[in-house]
């Protein structure tokens, strides 16, 4: 009986000591970094012009943009160097008519100009700008931006004078002159409209 306990309590010690000699033997984790893109057809593109010598405030947007999309390893290289195109037909501002007039005598005025065409670049986490090309002139447009995060929002302050635009703005002026007058009586279309852009970000 005593023989036998020996042996069952080295057997005990024997697998113990195995056991606590077992190498450490640890999963590996392979981790998959991701790529983020655009989703093009979440964005939304907002515009906000002023009338009147009391700028009085005219908001619409471009209910259609084509972007390259490119893949990349953060949301803002993503969106670094991002190409768009905006055709003019797409504006809307929820009154026919005053679309009928911002395609005919505004845009319709200006050289080579059915689409608004662009390439945004990113200076820092929170400022950019966008190379625009409208009325056959190339300028950038300084921005804004914020990451938040699927969603990021950029913002900036058009100049249309910066394009050239002046015979465009005049144009409309003209067609819109007593809605574009203000209660001193003035007829007034500014050159300042402020653009407000809208877009998610994937990452796989």
């Amino acid at each position: 009986m005593k023989h036998t306990k020996l042996v069952f309590a080295f057997i005990l010690f024997f697998s113990i000591t195995l056991i606590s000699c077992k190498p450490d033997v640890k999963k590996t984790i392979v981790s998959k970094d991701k790529v983020y893109s655009i989703v093009p057809e979440t964005t939304k593109i907002g515009w906000t012009a002023y009338k009147t010598t009391e700028k009085v405030a005219v908001k619409g947007t471009f209910t259609k943009v084509d972007v390259e999309v490119k893949s990349a390893s953060s949301a803002k290289e993503a969106l670094n160097g991002l190409k768009f195109s905006i055709p003019v037909s797409s504006i809307f501002s929820e009154n026919e008519d005053r679309d009928t007039k911002l395609k005919k005598f505004f845009f319709g005025v200006m050289d080579a100009t059915d689409f608004l065409t662009g390439q945004l670049f990113l200076d820092s986490d929170t400022e950019g700008k966008v190379a625009i090309k409208m009325n056959g002139i190339e300028k950038s447009l300084p921005i804004t931006y914020n990451i938040s995060g699927q969603l990021v929002t950029f913002s900036g302050v058009l100049d249309l004078e910066d394009w050239n635009t002046q015979n465009a703005i005049n144009s409309l002026n003209k067609i819109c002159f007593e809605l574009h007058k203000g209660s001193d009586g003035v007829s007034k279309t500014w050159n300042e409209v402020n653009i407000d852009v809208s877009t998610y970000i994937k990452a796989e």
